[in-house]
């Protein structure tokens, strides 16, 4: 592929813990020496030296549109700033010339993919783990700074909303590595601002998934009524909403700033404080864990609590609820085996009660199975029952203990994170919908949960 100018993309250059440009394609390269650079020396295009100083300082990939001076013109191009083991990789796409007086067209990437919305308020930019890579200027006006959230996870920024019959499009989209589109979401910051979501897969130079390119389009609230929290259409009193309400956003925006402050995105910090902020960050998390977990359980231990029944096909939600823990188990370089993507298992349940229980299992699995490790799920028909399996090669547990997991507030030890609710809520949610959740495990041999429902047709 060419750009407007003739030149290849993308263009290729390197620079070492210095920022000096060691190595670059002839297009860059000249490019660096018409800005007044010299061969081996310091970048000396302001807009790239400053992406690439950003993507060391979170070491993370970071890529964004700038408009660079070329002489008596401005050439605008698509940066990616990937940290290596010495230095930064750099691949430019794009090049278009354009007069200074000319007003920029957006991401140049916008033009190569027709699929997504031109008419954006904004874009943003994931990297293959889903955390935020750009994010425009453009969204400034709804998130006032931007670079707070570069480094953060997209779930950080957005929270997906469901559309008809529980679908969620970026859980399949991120399952197969495809595009996605009219994704609704609720912005974290405020918690009240509705926008849609479009975007593209990105791939890397060896054809792997490399992240999203995508869209976001302010829309209107569909009613006048508050936007429900997770789990709170389920809340059955006005305290238990104004609880929800009035502690989740102020902890949102603690684990963001601290998140930011971690990542040292301001600037350098001692290295204990940058230490507190994580820990700051993580207590955050683990407290809007503990709001969700309480909401969930006030709305299970009603008496007239009843999940939804419909037709769902469990494989399919197997395969999204892996989607969603791949992230975490890559840090651990963990390995999901989910069902294959023809597979199917009709069953009768709520969707997105089955959704989060399947998520409960498997990211229990995730954070117990050890390093290097595989975590299985597999679909089987049991009968007049649906029945999803999944197992892990963590240290296992004890036939005294299984009874004990199951229990509210219970963990088999006090050093585990969580609150002790999960599979409590997840089997309550379960037998709800007609069906159980039982464990078969020994120690060091691994945990074999399953999830049996009704059978659907």
């Amino acid at each position: 592929m060419n750009d407007a100018t003739g030149t290849p993309d993308p263009v290729f250059g390197w620079l070492d813990d210095t920022g000096c440009l060691v190595g670059a394609d002839p297009a860059l390269e000249d490019l660096h020496e018409r800005a007044g650079g010299i061969p081996g020396g310091r970048l000396a295009v302001p807009q790239i030296a400053a992406l690439a100083k950003l993507a060391e300082r979170l070491g993370i990939t970071v890529s964004r549109t700038i408009i660079a001076a070329d002489g008596e013109s401005d050439v605008e191009l698509h940066i990616r700033a990937e940290p290596e083991r010495d230095g930064i990789k750099l691949a430019v796409t794009g090049w278009v010339m354009r007069d200074p007086a000319e007003p920029a067209s957006g991401d140049s990437a916008m033009r190569e993919h027709d699929f997504l919305r031109a008419d954006a308020d904004w874009l943003w930019e994931t990297d293959h783990t889903l955390r935020l890579t750009a994010l425009s200027p453009d969204a400034e006006a709804m998130l006032g700074a931007v670079e707070p959230y570069i480094g953060q996870p997209l779930t950080g920024l957005f929270r997906f909303v469901e559309g008809e019959g529980g679908a969620l499009p970026i859980l399949n989209a991120l399952a197969e590595h495809r595009r996605f589109e009219r994704q609704e979401a609720i912005l974290r910051p405020d918690g009240a601002q509705r926008v849609e979501l479009t975007a593209v897969p990105l791939v890397d130079g060896n054809g792997r998934f490399a992240g999203f390119h995508g869209t976001a389009v302010a829309i209107e609230a569909k009613s006048e009524k508050p936007i429900p929290g997770p789990g709170e259409a389920d809340v059955p009193d006005a305290f238990g909403r104004q609880i929800n309400r009035a502690l989740r956003a102020p902890l949102d925006r603690i684990v963001a700033s601290a998140h930011s402050i971690e990542a040292q995105i301001d600037g350098p910090i001692r290295g204990d404080y940058a230490e507190y902020a994580g820990d700051i960050a993580r207590a955050g998390r683990h407290l809007l864990g503990l709001i969700d977990d309480l909401v969930d359980l006030q709305a299970v231990e009603r008496d007239d609590f009843a999940p939804q029944a419909e037709n769902i096909d469990l494989a399919d939600i197997a395969r999204n609820a892996a989607g969603l823990l791949s992230v975490r188990a890559s840090e651990k370089n963990i390995r999901i085996d989910r069902p294959a993507d023809d597979e199917t298992l009709p069953a009768r349940a709520d969707y997105k009660r089955v959704l989060q229980i399947l998520v409960n299992l498997v990211g229990n699995a995730v954070r117990f199975a050890p390093e290097d490790s595989h975590v299985w799920i597999r679909c089987e028909q049991e009968g007049d029952l649906a029945a999803v399996i999944v197992a892990d090669q963590g240290r296992g547990i004890a036939p005294e203990d299984q009874p004990r997991i199951f229990e509210k507030f219970e963990r088999l030890s006090a050093s585990e994170p969580g609150t002790g609710l999960g599979l409590y809520i997840a089997r309550r949610l379960a037998r709800a919908m007609g069906g159980d959740i039982d464990v078969d495990s020994a120690p060091g041999q691994g945990a074999r949960f399953v999830l049996t429902l009704p059978a659907g047709t």
